[in-house]
């Protein structure tokens, strides 16, 4: 640094290159400012997001117009939370990726306890005839309780079904598409609790009582709710995001009947499909929108949840190299690759008191030599990123929570949101962005986070329970 003090000739060239040194800094910290600023969504931003997302919401519960509506608030018939009364043994079935597990929960008065088993499911299997299978899970089930020795018994099974579905009733739902590399054929269209209940037929299998079919959002809601009865809001943020909360009746335009609660499914992921969210899209998020299988499609989903931010970060960086403003402006291959630099890089960076060096080392391994002030910036880049996601996740949250005070007539609201996902869970700063930004958004609202353990196992066995607990004698 010695060229950059006085020199001591007393001519003054000293003085002068440190000022050009700090104009061509400033100039330098300017257009990152510039380039970063329309991620750094304001307070006024967040709070048209959350009108947005009231609207959608109001639209989804429609008769009229839940068809056109970005939010589609799919009904789950699932009426009410568990109250501390249930009791007995479930069946638990969780079915959404290539291992699916297979449970026993037993609900006694003070305690649950929980026996598993995970199974595979071959791709073969995943991607041949429907029939297969459920014929494969209805094997495992068998295999299962003859571990557990409950063959003889017939006992009420709840199923986490984590792919899009219509429900008609809590235990009938219509399979409105594969996805997760699923495409088993003579499934969509077809009630998937009617397809487990004929392979069973096939396997002479009498013993399946299926009573609640639900997917990881609800089965989380209701983990939680077994622990805290105020848990009246299921929100998962991971690979993706989704929430659910319990609606009154009267609003619900699209399920007959006034009395009571249900649990509404939001599938929020698709929140700004219809261009409402346009303007908070930047030219990154396109172009991560644009490489995607369903671009155009989960347009919510792709600002907040783990399977894109990463992505996101790696083409401002790129950008930030083609202004010669990042790892001195030399070319980086291998940060032109899709997918190389993960969401978990960014829970990586973004860990309080993490030496510059150990980013210095994980960008290394990307073939990127990084400076100090590289790592400094590759790490501001992953805050602004994360930062926005939690933010903009609070707005959804604040329509919802508000949503729920209006309904029932309170001055205030006291409520849980029952919470999973590796996102929520894993990155350092988001649940605290998020809860912070949730309370100035939602003041009159007083909300408690409660992570789930095992939502969608728990959480399916305890919907089954709190449907068989009107019909104990």
């Amino acid at each position: 640094m010695a060229s950059l003090l006085p020199s001591v000739d007393g001519t003054g060239q000293g003085a002068g290159m440190v000022t050009a040194v700090t104009l061509r800094l400033a100039a330098q910290r300017r257009e990152v400012d510039q380039l970063l600023a329309p991620l750094r969504l304001s307070r006024a931003d967040l709070e048209r997001v959350q009108a947005l997302m009231r609207r959608e919401m109001e639209l989804g519960l429609g008769c009229q117009t839940n068809a056109n509506a970005s939010v589609r608030m799919l009904p789950t018939y699932v009426r009410s939370t568990p109250d501390g009364t249930e009791r007995g043994e479930f069946l638990a079935l969780d079915l959404g990726g290539t291992n699916f597990r297979v449970l026993v929960v037993r609900v006694a008065q003070d305690s649950i306890h929980i026996a598993s088993e995970v199974y595979v499911i071959p791709t073969t299997i995943m991607q041949g005839p429907g029939e297969a299978l459920f014929d494969h899970i209805i094997e495992c089930i068998m295999d299962f309780q003859l571990k557990q020795d409950l063959m003889e018994h017939v006992l009420p099974l709840g199923f986490t079904f984590s792919f899009p579905c219509q429900q008609l009733g809590l235990d009938k739902a219509v399979l409105l598409s594969w996805t997760k590399g699923f495409s088993a054929t003579g499934c969509v269209g077809q009630d998937v609790v009617q397809l487990l209940q004929e392979a069973a037929q096939r396997k002479q299998h009498l013993g399946l009582k299926v009573v609640a079919v639900v997917n990881d959002t609800v089965g989380t809601m209701m983990s939680c709710g077994y622990d805290d009865p105020n848990c009246e809001i299921g929100l998962i943020v991971g690979t993706g995001t989704n929430a659910c909360y319990m609606e009154e009746m009267k609003n619900v335009g699209t399920v007959k009947g006034e009395q009571g609660r249900m649990c509404i499914n939001m599938e929020w992921g698709a929140f700004g499909d219809n261009g409402c969210l346009d303007d908070i899209f930047t030219d990154f998020d396109r172009l991560v929108d644009k490489k995607t299988i369903n671009a155009g499609k989960q347009r919510f989903e792709k600002l907040i949840s783990g399977m894109y931010l990463g992505e996101i970060v790696r083409h401002i960086l790129l950008a930030l190299v083609e202004k010669q403003l990042l790892f001195r402006g030399k070319p980086c291959p291998k940060l032109q690759t899709k997918d190389i630099f993960p969401t978990k890089f960014l829970s990586t960076i973004e860990i309080d008191g993490l030496a510059l060096r150990q980013v210095q080392a994980i960008l290394q391994d990307l073939e990127l030599q990084a400076s100090f002030e590289d790592s400094m910036l590759v790490r501001e880049v992953c805050q602004t990123v994360s930062t926005r996601a939690a933010h903009l996740c609070a707005a959804g949250l604040a329509a919802v929570v508000e949503k729920m005070r209006e309904n029932r007539g309170l001055a205030q609201l006291a409520v849980t949101v029952g919470v999973d996902g590796t996102l929520y869970k894993m990155h350092p700063h988001f649940s605290q962005h998020l809860q912070h930004m949730l309370q100035e958004l939602a003041p009159n609202c007083t909300v408690t986070f409660l992570q789930s353990e095992d939502g969608s196992g728990k959480g399916a066995a305890l919907v089954a329970a709190v449907a068989c607990r009107g019909t104990k004698p």
